[in-house]
This record gives structure tokens, sequence and C-alpha cells, in this order.
């Protein structure tokens, strides 16, 4: 891996990084909003998550990047979502929330802390700066299998890059009424 400077890493962070990690937030809490909360069991196959289990993954683990990366150390656990939070509405805002706090903590750190050298569970070591886009990527994979369940599950797709027909028809009956 090349190295970069702690300028640099700063420069790519504020320029690229948490523009994208914005954007993908509010999508991303979009698709967790939109599971049918009587249909959390669901589940495409025996071996797949179910409904329930994926959409807490990508709260918690979206959120356990960007702390990882604050905090300069991947810890298990350290990012829970309370047990009162059950509803995909709630798991949305419980979401949108900590991602706040989590991306402004991201926002103030230091060149110097955006290169530190963070052990990833003990199976590599890489700059700090580099999980974010890993996290990134990590959330964009599953919330694309999260969005595949909506529609069996009886939902409506939310506009991921771009419109989805249940955004357009949303659309329409919107434009219809006013």
């Amino acid at each position: 891996m090349t190295e970069i400077s702690a300028e640099q890493a700063h420069s790519f962070v504020h320029g690229v990084i948490l523009g994208l990690l914005k954007n993908e937030s509010r999508t991303t809490r979009s698709v967790l909003a939109s599971v049918p909360n009587e249909k959390l069991d669901y589940r495409p196959d025996s071996r797949a998550k179910s409904a329930n289990e994926l959409l807490r993954h990508i709260a918690s683990a979206d959120n356990f990047f960007l702390k990882s990366v604050v905090d300069g150390e991947f810890v298990p656990g350290s990012v829970k979502i309370p047990d009162h939070v059950t509803t995909p509405g709630e798991v949305a805002e419980w979401y949108a929330s900590e991602f706040a706090k989590n991306f402004d903590a991201v926002a103030q750190m230091t060149g110097e802390q955006l290169i530190r050298v963070v052990d990833f569970r003990g199976l590599f070591k890489r700059p700090a700066y580099t999980f974010l886009q890993a996290g990134l990527l990590h959330a964009v994979h599953h919330r694309g299998q999260l969005s595949t369940y909506l529609r069996p599950m009886g939902g409506k797709v939310p506009a991921i890059y771009g419109e989805s027909y249940d955004s357009a028809e949303a659309k329409k009956a919107a434009q219809a009424q006013a």
C-alpha cells in the first residue's frame, strides 16, 4: 500500500470520503426505514440473514466502522443498538443519530489521526482513513441485500441510485394531489 501524508489523507477524507459517507447514509437510512415491521423474520433462503438481522447489522456495522476509525481500534461490541430500539423506523432513527455523531467525530480528525495504523481485529493493519472506505463498501453491500428483500416482503423500494418504481409512483401520487 502506498503511503500518503497526513495532509493528503486529510484532503482526501474531506474532499471525497465525507461527502460520499453523508450521501450514502441518507440512502441507507431510507432503506432501513422501508423494511415492513411485520416482516422482520423474512429471509429469502434458510442460509440468509433475516430482514431484522440484516437491518440491525447494517445500522450497527456502519457506525462501528466510523467509531473504530475515531477510536483507533476495532473493539467488538463497542456499538450496539439498544434493546428498546426494535422497529425498522426506530432502527433507522437510531442509525441516523449515531451516524451524525460518529460522522462529526471523523470530520474533526486530524491528518495525523487519519494516517495512524489501526489493527483490524488481528487480521491486518491499515491506516485509519482506509477503513472509512471499507466501511462504506460494507454498508453498500449489505444495503443492496436488504433492498432486494423489500418487494418480496411487501415493502416499497426507495430511490437508491436514482428513482425506483416505488419512488416514481409516490412522486406521481404527490403531484396528482398538488
